[in-house]
């Protein structure tokens, strides 16, 4: 690693059922106990496409969004009032204001933000800003995207996608995978091998196997292009969790440095 650059992340924030599942969750936190402590957290999730680019909440966090259906009750009483990143947001907004119009909301936390944070820093003492995953964006400009955000890294600020890295949910809710399937494993071990030199996600849709197939939608693959942009040439990879669940859905998270 680096030494002078935090670590940039990407977090298979799997099932929402994960903030309530202790097993799963103590394989994220123990991820996030051998990561060094970020000053704050730049996320961004699947589950907040907008039309441009665009910030979050930057006050304290109490306002969730709990953007799931059909879950235990406990899921919805569910908290995580971190602290909001304003100044953040300022330094976002002067890195990205000559090539990219920025807005800025008061949009909380959703599910694919707040889940997989509730499980690596339970205490909610790290700021938190979220900046949306743009429609508009080519896969080579969320890739730049990354690049552009990458100095935050200097400054102690953890850029995070988070998503899943195969994400076929029809294939997933019809529950007939015994095993996984081929598809999706010939699509995760390109993943591990191309995540090795970053820009070679770039051409994910066209050049590894099943995309389609595994991707139905894209939002859940994209964050990763923003997470492979910001990495440094000098740092190492590697995929501090793996494994699958629902046969179909990889738990492959990667960590940059």
């Amino acid at each position: 690693m680096t030494t002078s650059l935090i670590p940039t992340i990407f977090v298979a924030h799997g099932s929402p059922m994960l903030a309530l599942d202790d097993k799963a969750g103590a394989t994220y936190q123990q991820w996030a106990q051998s990561l060094p402590q970020p000053k704050a957290l730049l996320v961004v999730s699947a589950h907040w496409e907008a039309d441009e680019l665009e910030l979050g909440e930057t006050g304290r966090h109490d306002n969730l969004i709990y953007d799931f259906y059909g879950f235990p009750d406990a899921l919805y009483e569910l908290q995580y009032p971190a602290p909001g990143a304003p100044q953040l947001a300022e330094t976002v907004s002067a890195l990205l204001r000559d090539s990219y119009p920025l807005r800025k909301t008061t949009r909380g936390l959703d599910h694919g933000v707040w889940v997989p944070l509730l499980r690596m820093w339970p205490d909610a003492n790290i700021p938190v800003l979220q900046l949306a995953l743009p429609r508009s964006f080519e896969d080579r400009a969320l890739f730049e995207l990354g690049r552009r955000l990458a100095p935050l890294r200097e400054q102690g600020v953890m850029i995070v996608g988070s998503g899943v890295l195969t994400h076929n949910l029809r294939e997933a809710f019809a529950g007939h995978h015994a095993t996984t399937p081929e598809w999706v494993q010939l699509f995760d071990t390109w993943v591990e091998q191309h995540a090795k030199r970053p820009d070679s996600l770039i051409t994910w849709r066209t050049e590894a196997p099943h995309a389609a197939r595994n991707h139905p939608t894209p939002e859940h693959f994209l964050p990763l292009l923003v997470v492979a942009g910001a990495a440094s040439a000098d740092d190492a990879v590697s995929f501090p969790i793996t494994g699958y669940e629902y046969g179909v859905l990889t738990r492959r998270c990667v960590q940059y440095g």
